[in-house]
C-alpha cells in the first residue's frame, strides 16, 4: 500500500518525506496544476532539487499537471510536461485527453497517471484510457463505496489509487462551475477554487463577514472558527429563518478506520489531500497515515491517532465509501 502525501513547499515535502511518505505530488508555480494559489508549488529548480533528495531516499514524485490546457494557449501545458520528463520525476498525475496524447507521443517513457479531474469512476472509462495513453494508474473519484471499488479493480488493467484524507467537494470531480461563476477563475482551468484575489473579510460588530467577489459566504458570531470562503461551502438563508450550510457543511475526508477494507479491495495507493497546507498538517496527517499503514499490513489494530484537531469544522467523514452498497 503506496502513501501519497502532498507538498505545496519545499519544506512541506521534506514534512512529508520525514514522515513516512512513499510518493510526494507537487505542481508547478502555474496554472497547469489544480493548487495555483500564491506562495505554493515549485520552480524547476526546487522541484529538480526535490526530486533528487526524493529518489536518493527510495521515494517518488509525481507531478500534477491536471488542469484543463486553455484553447489556443497549450504552451503551459507543454511546457510542464517537458519540464517534468527533462527532471526525471516518477509520473505525471493528468486529466486532459489532448495533454495525455502529447506526452504519449513525445516522452512514451515517462508514467502516466489518470487524474481524479477526469472523473473516471466506471470500468470502460478507466480502460479505453490505458489502451488510448498507457495510463498506468487511475486516481477515483470519491464517490464510490468500497465495494464498487473491489469490483472496479476486478475489471481494470491499471493500479488504483483513492483518497483517504483531507477535503471534500460538493461537485463533480473536474466539473466544478461555482467559483468560476463568482470570480471568472476555474478550478478546472485557471487551478484556483476561490482565488485569494476575490477573498475578502470584514468586521461587522460583533460577526466577521467572509466574501467572495461581491458575494458574502459567510458571518461567524465571536468565538466561532472561521473558514476560507468557498461557494460551495457557504452558509445562506434558505426557507428557514436561521442560515444553513445549503450545498455542504465543513467536514474532512477520513477514511482510517476502513484502512483493512481498503487494503483488502486491491488499492494499490492512499492519497492525502492538501497541497495548500502548511508542513504542520502534512507531518501530523502523513504520520498518523503512516502508522496506521504499517499496523494493519502487520495485524495489528488500528492505533489511536489525533487529526480532530485538524480536520475542517472539527469533523470529518468516511463519505461515500462506508455506504452500502446497491
Amino acid at each position: 500500500m503506496e502513501l501519497v502525501c502532498p507538498a505545496g513547499t519545499p519544506s512541506a515535502l521534506k514534512a512529508a518525506l520525514e514522515a513516512g511518505a512513499d510518493v510526494v505530488y507537487v505542481g508547478f508555480r502555474d496554472e497547469t496544476n489544480a493548487r495555483n494559489f500564491p506562495g505554493l508549488n515549485f520552480s524547476p529548480e526546487e522541484l529538480r532539487v526535490a526530486t533528487a533528495q526524493a529518489q536518493s531516499m527510495g521515494r517518488q514524485i509525481y507531478v500534477a499537471i491536471n488542469t484543463y490546457p486553455e484553447a489556443g494557449n497549450l504552451t503551459p501545458w507543454h511546457r510542464a510536461v517537458d519540464l517534468a520528463a527533462d527532471i526525471g520525476v516518477d509520473a505525471v498525475i493528468m486529466a486532459d485527453i489532448g495533454l495525455l496524447d502529447y506526452t504519449t507521443r513525445r516522452h512514451p517513457t515517462l508514467r502516466r497517471h489518470l487524474s481524479v479531474q477526469a472523473s473516471a469512476s466506471n470500468p470502460e472509462a478507466v480502460n479505453f484510457y490505458r489502451a488510448a495513453f498507457d495510463v498506468q494508474r487511475v486516481v477515483l473519484p470519491r464517490v464510490l463505496t468500497v465495494r464498487e471499488i473491489k469490483d472496479l479493480i476486478d475489471e481494470i488493467e491499471v493500479e488504483a489509487e483513492v483518497f483517504a484524507f483531507g477535503g471534500m467537494c460538493v461537485m463533480a470531480e473536474g466539473r466544478c462551475s461555482l467559483s468560476s461563476y463568482i470570480t471568472g477563475k476555474s478550478p478546472n482551468m485557471n487551478g484556483v477554487c476561490s482565488p485569494a484575489s476575490h477573498v475578502d473579510y470584514e468586521q461587522r460588530g460583533r460577526k466577521l463577514i467572509s466574501k467572495l467577489g461581491d458575494f458574502t459566504i459567510n458571518a461567524y458570531p465571536d468565538g466561532e472558527a472561521a473558514g476560507y470562503p468557498t461557494l460551495c461551502k457557504g452558509r445562506f438563508f434558505g426557507q428557514g429563518d436561521d442560515p444553513s450550510y445549503l450545498f455542504e457543511e465543513p467536514t474532512s475526508l477520513n477514511v482510517m478506520a476502513l484502512l483493512p477494507e481498503l487494503i483488502n479491495s486491491g488499492v494499490k495507493a492512499l492519497k492525502i489531500e492538501g497541497r495548500q497546507r502548511g508542513k504542520a498538517y502534512v507531518s501530523q496527517v502523513v504520520s498518523s497515515y503512516r502508522r496506521a499503514i504499517d499496523a494493519v499490513l502487520r495485524g495489528e489494530a488500528l492505533p489511536d491517532s489525533n487529526l480532530g484537531s485538524i480536520t475542517e469544522g472539527a469533523r470529518s467523514t468516511a463519505g461515500a465509501y462506508q455506504k452500502s452498497w446497491r
